[in-house]
């Protein structure tokens, strides 16, 4: 049975206000009582703007105030082994942002702490949420599309809203480790968490801004089956925010579009006078606005799965493990770059199992004893089928 949770809000910034509003709209149960910011002046605008009770620019406070079980992390990325560190400690309940961390050691910190104390523990990795890329994991699952084979994620937009981003220290790298986090964890749900990501081959480099990390970023992650990942991030992307993924497998594709094209587009010569979607560049002309930006980035089932699982004892979809695996794997992105060749993914901890994976059930077809490459119509009426004996290699046709 779903229980009500009180929860401490960490962080007044951009993400901070999805997550109040989402929690407080959600299951209609949870709600936040406690909310930190380093400052006093922003906690207590934080606190008034959502009706939260108390405020505190102690961390330590925050996290161990009596009155709430669970904290939520939504502070700059230098800062989520600190405040991950203490809510485990407190024995409370922990969900942060993604990255986990700058890295793949801040991350095994963080999921080392707690394993340790023995706390629920999750990953908010909204962008694997979306109704249409839960519907799609549902259809993959179920082996519509067979065994998937490459699955290609793509996040662009004109960059980050708040300095700290631009930081290579404080962010611990940029585009990629920002964005390609997000692309990451889409791609590993679709191949399937059982399959091993074994090496990449990353380009990274700074195109427009006058910074130290990366504004552009592309890689390729080959996994342990064969399957292949591609993601494509910037940070100058002009046209607001493009979310998009493909998704190829041997009996059929899927194509997302999250953000840019949402179904609902709107012409004005006079502005909206507001806030028009996340990383909106214009509030006149042709605009795509979201009906619920919340929702259809995730935010909602993200939090709605998470309490869920907290209430029925079981690991959510989206783990501090997982957050770990994603650190690893752009860690190795970055090496990459700068070797300009494949680097493998240093894991220390690998808990996938390939034949927990539904398209690991996956069978070839085969006629004859030979395995059917294609199959097709022609046009004089005919069909023409491609065949392979595995055992010679030899490819031959018949017309049927």
């Amino acid at each position: 049975m779903a229980q009500p949770h009180r929860l401490a809000i960490i962080g007044t910034g951009f993400i901070s206000n999805f997550y109040t509003t989402t929690l407080h709209g959600g299951r209609g149960l949870d709600r936040v009582h406690l909310c930190y910011s380093r400052t006093e002046e922003r906690g207590k605008a934080f606190a008034d703007q959502w009706g939260i009770p108390k405020y505190t620019t102690n961390l330590e406070d925050a996290v161990g105030d009596e009155d709430i079980d669970t904290v939520v992390i939504g502070l700059p990325n230098h800062r989520h082994q600190e405040a991950v560190e203490a809510a485990a400690a407190a024995g409370k309940a922990v969900l942060c942002t993604k990255p986990l961390g700058r890295n793949a050691s801040e991350a095994k910190a963080m999921l080392d702490a707690v394993e340790k104390a023995g706390v629920f523990a999750g990953y908010l990795e909204d962008l694997v949420y979306p109704p249409k890329t839960m519907k799609s994991l549902e259809n993959v699952r179920n082996g519509a599309l067979g065994r998937v084979l490459w699955v290609r994620s793509r996040e662009t937009h004109p960059g980050p809203h708040s300095d700290w981003f631009w930081d290579l220290e404080q962010a611990g790298g940029g585009a990629i480790v920002d964005m390609g986090c997000h692309c990451v964890e889409i791609i590993r749900n679709f191949i399937g968490k059982g399959q091993r990501p074994v090496e990449v081959m990353c380009w990274a480099d700074t195109l427009v801004h006058p910074i130290e990390a990366e504004d552009h970023g592309l890689g390729l992650i080959r996994f342990e089956n064969g399957s292949m990942g591609q993601f494509e991030v910037s940070w100058a992307f002009r046209g607001g925010m493009d979310l998009r993924d493909e998704v190829s497998g041997t009996e059929g594709t899927i194509w997302l579009d999250h953000f840019l094209r949402t179904g609902y587009e709107m012409f004005t010569n006079v502005g909206l006078g507001g806030y028009v979607a996340e990383k909106a560049e214009a509030e006149m002309g042709w605009l795509f606005p979201v009906g619920d930006e919340a929702h259809e980035l995730g935010y909602t089932t993200m939090f709605t799965e998470m309490f869920d699982a907290m209430d029925e004892g079981r690991e959510p979809m989206e783990t501090f493990y997982d957050g770990y695996v994603v650190n690893a794997v752009v860690d190795a992105c970055y090496r990459s770059a700068k070797s300009r060749q494949w680097e493998s993914i240093d894991i220390d901890d690998w808990r996938g199992d390939p034949k927990s994976d539904p398209q690991a059930q996956y069978a070839e077809k085969t006629e004859d004893g030979l395995v059917v490459m294609k199959r097709e119509h022609m046009p004089d009426g005919k069909t023409k089928v491609i065949l392979q004996d595995r055992a010679t290699g030899e490819i031959t046709q018949s017309v049927e």
